[in-house]
């Protein structure tokens, strides 16, 4: 089979495409003969050696749809030739995956390859919006970066959770027609308007009650001020390569509360935890509810220019590789 490994860390052109020995499924486990993987932001912080995970070499890549090759002693719970979704052990740049029960999911009727190379996204803005800020009925919500891969799926997801107002901030008129064409009742061009500005004005000075942010740095400080008392500020990511910084004072004067969530974080300390999140997002999918835009396809070998094109921040929606 081959397989793109990253040797040494580094920009795109570090992504090899090389042959490897297929996998063999041991005592649970099983492999996957790959359709379709996910490329996400996490994935290129890895290769440039930022975000969890092992020193080189490795395979990149989170999540991976396919169908079941094999599987190894003890598994019950898929079948040669089964549908599924996975969160590959090691890495899903691949042609033939390996993975474990607890981290794979069986793809329902209705639900495509691309949704299942989306697993990330899909179970990280379900997560944050059900269990992470716990959306009711009729708030309101501002969704950052509302044209990407998990801010696309969020906009869909908070409208068919049964959000009130959905405050979508994207940079440039193409990414915000995008946002509110996925249902986004307000839309910020973050280029050229002031978030805390347009927000306010947009909820007549309320703010509000949830935000999901994978910025950080200043986007962060610029956007903690609209929100609501008992509002939830939902942080999953520091894509500006910078962390927020808070004084506490911010957050108990109006019963707000930070918090913060990593679909890596629950795949390695919790995997269990994420079947929920994942059965609710397919669903979703399945009802027509949510779909995933797909923003471009490459060939699993021309891997690097699919990290070129995001690095560009001309994408949107979901980035795909092809065997």
């Amino acid at each position: 089979m081959h397989a793109i490994v990253v040797e040494r860390t580094g920009d795109a052109s570090v992504l090899t495409w090389t042959e490897r020995p297929d996998p063999t499924p041991g005592p649970g486990e099983l492999t996957i003969r790959v359709t379709m993987s996910g490329v996400n932001f996490a994935d290129i912080m890895r290769r440039r050696g930022g975000y969890r995970g092992g020193p080189p070499p490795f395979v990149p890549g989170l999540d991976c749809a396919g169908t079941v090759l094999a599987v190894g002693e003890g598994v019950t719970e898929f079948r040669a030739g089964q549908r599924v979704a996975a969160f590959p052990e090691d890495g899903g740049y691949t042609e033939i995956a390996l993975a474990r029960p607890v981290l794979t999911y069986a793809l329902p009727d209705g639900v495509p390859d691309e949704a299942g190379a989306s697993l990330t996204m899909l179970v990280t803005a379900y997560n944050l919006l059900t269990m992470a800020a716990r959306l009711e009925p009729g708030e309101s919500v501002l969704i950052h970066a509302a044209a990407g891969g998990v801010g696309s799926i969020a906009v869909q997801m908070a409208r068919a959770l049964g959000a009130g107002t959905i405050v979508a901030v994207a940079g440039g008129a193409e990414k915000t027609a995008l946002a509110r064409e996925l249902g986004a009742d307000v839309t910020i061009d973050h280029t050229r308007e002031n978030i805390a500005d347009a927000t306010n004005a947009a909820t007549g000075g309320k703010g509000v009650d949830v935000v999901l942010d994978a910025v950080g740095g200043e986007t962060f400080a610029n956007t903690l001020p609209v929100l609501a008392e008992f509002g939830r500020y939902c942080i999953y990511g520091q894509a500006s390569g910078e962390p927020g910084e808070l004084k506490t004072n911010a957050l108990h004067a109006g019963n707000r509360a930070l918090i913060g969530y990593s679909t890596g974080g629950y795949r390695a300390a919790r995997p269990e935890r994420l079947r929920p999140g994942v059965e609710g997002a397919f669903a979703l999918v399945a009802s027509g509810k949510v779909r995933i835009i797909v923003g471009a396809r490459y060939a699993l070998r021309d891997a690097a220019e699919a990290h070129r094109f995001i690095e560009s921040r001309a994408s949107h929606g979901k980035v795909l590789l092809t065997p």
